[in-house]
């Protein structure tokens, strides 16, 4: 008996194929191996066509099959992770209006900003925890606008992971934790913010059907058995956002528990049970995976755009051949890369930011000093420097930071970033052997209820090593108060 679980990125699509009752990985795969396009039509747009993660999931779960020798029909149960704020329409046909609006794409902002100020931030803050600022129903609201031709034609709206969960099973549905990510949740109500569509004159019916996060969410349909070579009839049981699921496969479920990650986007994600906040702008709340009305579980989401996308940039300016050779030119350079800073806010508008679209920069480059070595720490030191500012609106909302767990991918294999970090917050950073679509498969169990096991199957699978916080050096400290010096006054200008 195996599970499958899918994580849908803006970058690639995982797959991983788990024993179901050990959670032990089978076998692991990324499609494409090289990154998807993100089409850019007008500066600070993002899409992309929802038929390419499509199709992805179809390659990586043929290729998985094939490489695994695995029987499709020993696959009971699917889990689905995905990029989170996204916008697909579809018409009454099931096909794609146009282009999905991803997470990264900031045409919204202005629309968020005036349904702020027309709602108010105090009704805002009450109901929604958040600012509506660059999020779905922003969005949505900007078709309504933009293009009233495809509104018209929009037979409902999904996120993400709702599209290709459709594309499996034919049915068109959402989660509580869905729609509060797109900001269409009222949470002291708990239920769709209804008022908000009222308010705007967007047609409540556009609302998919909800269903539980974990929970019986339908089975691959005869075309979804086809196109994915899987078998018909297997079920869908579990569905969440990138963020709360990356948390999920850490096991980070209750208040206090932090999880980060440093994809193409770096995350801090920590976990409350109270829908109290302060901030609605820098940081976002959302409901987490094991929210519900009588036992609340917030996730407070602290979001940084600009972080593996600006190493994916240097790499290939530098012609790198790998990240592995940047880390290891890095590691030559003493922290501070000797007055070099980079400020790695250059893809679209940063929510820590206020939501200001300042660009990425290089400051105190010098054409004597500095070579390849020191742009690759300077860019690891950038964006850690980054989370630790995030941390610190973090710190401030009261939440403690002690330890840290992230996944053994991506950005947090850097020894440099890792121990920046560390050092500066002054918590441990815990690593783990594991990802999302790992995470995604093993939360199969849970609409059965099985938290022990699942926990179990974390802890004696996937716990690395810990980066153990040094004595925050004046080094540190100064290398950071320089590039923190420098990040205000570009926003004071």
């Amino acid at each position: 008996m195996y599970h499958l679980g899918l994580d849908i990125g803006s970058s690639s699509v995982k797959a991983a194929l788990v024993d179901g009752r050990t959670g032990k990985c089978i076998f692991k795969i990324q499609k494409p191996e090289n990154e998807m396009t993100i089409q850019a039509v007008k500066s600070g747009w993002a899409e992309q066509d929802p038929e390419i993660w499509w199709k992805n999931v179809c390659v990586a779960i043929r290729e998985l099959l094939k490489k695994t020798d695995v029987d499709a029909k020993y696959i009971t149960k699917i889990g689905i992770a995905y990029q989170m704020h996204g916008l697909v329409l579809i018409d009454k046909d099931g096909d794609p209006l146009r282009p999905a609006i991803i997470w990264c794409d900031s045409r919204a902002v202005n629309t968020g900003e005036k349904i702020l100020e027309k709602v108010g931030k105090q009704k805002c803050t009450e109901h929604l925890l958040n600012s509506p600022a660059n999020f779905t129903f922003s969005k949505l609201k900007w078709i309504k606008d933009h293009e009233p031709e495809n509104y018209q034609k929009i037979f409902k709206f999904m996120l993400p992971g709702d599209y290709i969960a459709f594309k499996l099973s034919g049915k068109v549905n959402t989660t509580t934790s869905g729609l509060s990510e797109g900001i269409m949740w009222d949470f002291k109500n708990e239920e769709p913010a209804h008022w908000l569509f009222e308010e705007y004159d967007i047609d409540v019916s556009l609302i998919p059907e909800i269903v539980p996060t974990f929970s019986y969410q339908g089975k691959v349909s005869t075309k979804g058995a086809s196109d994915s070579s899987l078998t018909e009839g297997t079920s869908i049981v579990y569905r969440a956002g990138d963020q709360p699921n990356n948390a999920l496969s850490l096991n980070v479920t209750e208040t206090g528990e932090i999880a980060a990650t440093g994809g193409t986007s770096g995350v801090v994600y920590a976990v409350t049970d109270s829908s109290k906040t302060k901030e609605i702008i820098r940081i976002n709340n959302f409901a987490h995976v094991n929210h519900s009305s009588s036992t609340p579980r917030i996730g407070k989401l602290l979001n940084i755009n600009g972080t593996g996308i600006l190493y994916k940039w240097l790499k290939d300016l530098l012609k790198v051949s790998s990240y592995e050779e940047m880390n290891n030119l890095a590691e030559k350079i003493e922290i501070g890369s000797q007055g070099l800073s980079i400020l790695p806010f250059g893809n679209g508008a940063e929510r820590i930011l206020n939501n200001n679209d300042i660009g990425s920069h290089i400051k105190g480059l010098n054409f004597n000093i500095h070579n390849r070595s020191h742009l690759c720490r300077a860019a690891l030191e950038g964006i850690a420097f980054a989370f630790v500012y995030g941390i610190d609106i973090l710190k401030e909302e009261g939440l403690p930071i002690n330890t840290m767990k992230v996944g053994n991918d991506n950005l947090f294999q850097s020894t440099i970033l890792a121990e920046t970090i560390a050092s500066l917050t002054q918590s441990k950073i815990e690593v783990y052997n594991t990802n999302g679509a790992i995470g995604a498969a093993r939360a199969c169990i849970l609409h059965e209820n099985k938290w022990g096991e699942f926990r179990n199957m974390i802890s004696k699978n996937d716990l690395v090593y810990t980066f153990i916080p040094r004595d925050p050096s004046d080094t540190y400290q100064m290398a950071y108060l320089n590039w923190k010096k420098q990040l205000e006054q570009i926003l004071k200008t």
